[in-house]
């Protein structure tokens, strides 16, 4: 008599060509034959000597191809990670604790500053619409939102790539570098 182990690998190909018959994709078919053996060896002892081998083998890839095709249906397929990363957000107390310090350096602009960065950054002035409103030249107010947001980075202590995680629109407006053409 054969033993049971041996006799396994002889029906590797025929295996490999009911998977790919289950699968239509040769990775899949190689993956579950793998697990089918896995499957197979651990559990060698339930195996009757004398049955046939291929039956049972065949059987056990079987049900190992219906349990992945089953669980691969309850399963959302996220290859690039954009579902998993639309489920994640962020604990609450960072944005508050980061509004909090953006608010404090908000602050200690000059008033001028804090109108231009509003006006520009969250208000979608073009700068010669903000110009206009504030009554000085386009070119003040470059100025002036530039210097704001370099002193809001230091005051946030804030590296010039860094990007702040701003919790509102506004808030995202005025830090944001976008230049406000018309």
């Amino acid at each position: 008599m054969t033993d049971p182990k041996e006799e396994i690998v002889e029906h590797l190909g025929a295996m490999r060509a009911f998977a790919m018959s289950l699968t239509r994709n040769s990775a899949l078919a190689d993956d579950m034959v793998q697990d089918a053996l896995v499957k197979a060896w651990s559990k060698i002892d339930s195996y009757q000597p004398g049955t046939n081998m291929r039956a049972w083998l065949f059987t056990i890839l079987r049900n190992t191809y219906y349990s992945h095709h089953r669980k691969a249906r309850r399963e959302v397929s996220d290859v690039d990670g954009e579902m998993a990363a639309s489920l994640a957000q962020k604990p609450d107390h960072d944005g508050r604790l980061q509004m909090r310090d953006f608010n404090r350096a908000f602050d200690k602009l000059n008033d001028e500053q804090r109108e231009a960065l509003v006006l520009v950054g969250a208000g979608g002035f073009s700068y010669e619409e903000a110009a206009e409103t504030c009554g000085v030249a386009v070119g003040t107010i470059k100025s002036r939102v530039n210097r704001a947001r370099k002193q809001l980075v230091e005051l946030l202590q804030m590296s010039d790539d860094e990007v702040m995680e701003a919790t509102d629109l506004v808030t995202t407006g005025i830090v944001s570098n976008q230049k406000n053409v018309a």
